[in-house]
């Protein structure tokens, strides 16, 4: 047995095939824990795994530990879930759905419960750190609201005329179309330049437009050119900084910022410097840029 060679971990006894420490392989992630751990939650995957008989036909990696072709770094979750049937999230924890579908996975559906959104406002260790909770008024926000319907006629506003009808994605009522708030755009971009600085850089296109804010703003800047596969039923009220637009040029989103009515008010960018290859002189330049925006 390839696991028995090992010195950190005990020879398994005549009865039980598994040793007392066990070394998992999760995704590339090298977890060393406890049999005992594993079998903790009866009717898991890991309990079906490490209660059968057969070892052999369990999945190894090349140094013989078992191996499970799963989110090595959401397995950490999972196995403090099995050590005491508690979870504990670090503070702005973005990958909660993701973290609810590898419970499910491992069968464990009293996590699943934990995680499910519906129970996120009743059970403390089902709140979503990574969610703000839902805006509180502002002494200015009934100001703003008031201002909505002289707003509503300036171009690029979302509403519709005089009845207020609201475009798609520009939210829920139009009393709201015009509320204040803060949008962030951000983008990755890099160039290469060689050894004569009179030589023309090779530009690289921006690779994607990250967008930060509200969700609802979001929506109703960005419409059908918001891309919100990377965090998907996002609350309106709730803030994120994971979706990004579906085209690559920057002066087509400060064109729709604008339209809706909104203006820079601060902007920061960082590069930094690396060589193409060893054998030339070429540089590879990269930055990363972000602007803010805000509408009163």
């Amino acid at each position: 047995m390839a696991l028995a060679d090992n010195a950190g971990c005990a020879k398994p006894s005549e009865d039980l095939p598994f040793p007392e420490i066990i070394e998992l392989n999760v995704g590339g992630q090298v977890y060393i824990t406890r049999h005992p751990t594993l079998v903790s939650v009866p009717g898991s995957l890991l309990w079906e795994m490490f209660t059968q008989k057969n070892i052999r036909s369990l999945a190894r990696d090349s140094k013989g530990r078992f191996f499970v072709d799963r989110d090595g770094f959401l397995f950490r979750y999972i196995l403090d879930y099995m050590r005491d049937q508690q979870l504990v999230l670090p503070d702005h924890f973005p990958e909660r759905s993701r973290l609810q579908r590898e419970a499910e996975y491992f069968m464990l559906p009293e996590l699943v419960k934990m995680l499910a959104p519906k129970l996120s406002k009743q059970n403390s260790l089902g709140d979503d750190p990574c969610q703000s909770d839902p805006e509180e008024l502002s002494p200015n926000v009934d100001a703003t609201r008031n201002l909505t319907s002289a707003s509503a006629t300036l171009p690029g506003t979302v509403a519709g005329g005089p009845g207020g009808a609201v475009t798609a994605g520009a939210g829920a009522a139009g009393t709201d179309a015009r509320r204040a708030g803060f949008i962030t755009i951000g983008y990755r971009g890099s160039y290469t330049l060689g050894r004569d600085s009179q030589t023309d850089a090779k530009f690289r296109r921006v690779a994607r437009i990250m967008v930060c804010g509200k969700t609802s703003l979001a929506k109703e800047v960005f419409g059908d050119t918001l891309n919100e596969s990377r965090d998907p039923d996002r609350p309106p009220e709730r803030y994120t900084s994971r979706y990004y637009l579906k085209f690559t040029f920057l002066e087509q989103a400060f064109d729709k910022l604008a339209d809706a009515g909104f203006h820079m008010v601060a902007c920061n960018s960082t590069g930094t410097c690396a060589f193409a290859h060893d054998q030339t002189d070429d540089r590879i330049w990269t930055s990363y840029t972000e602007y803010v925006f805000y509408r009163e």
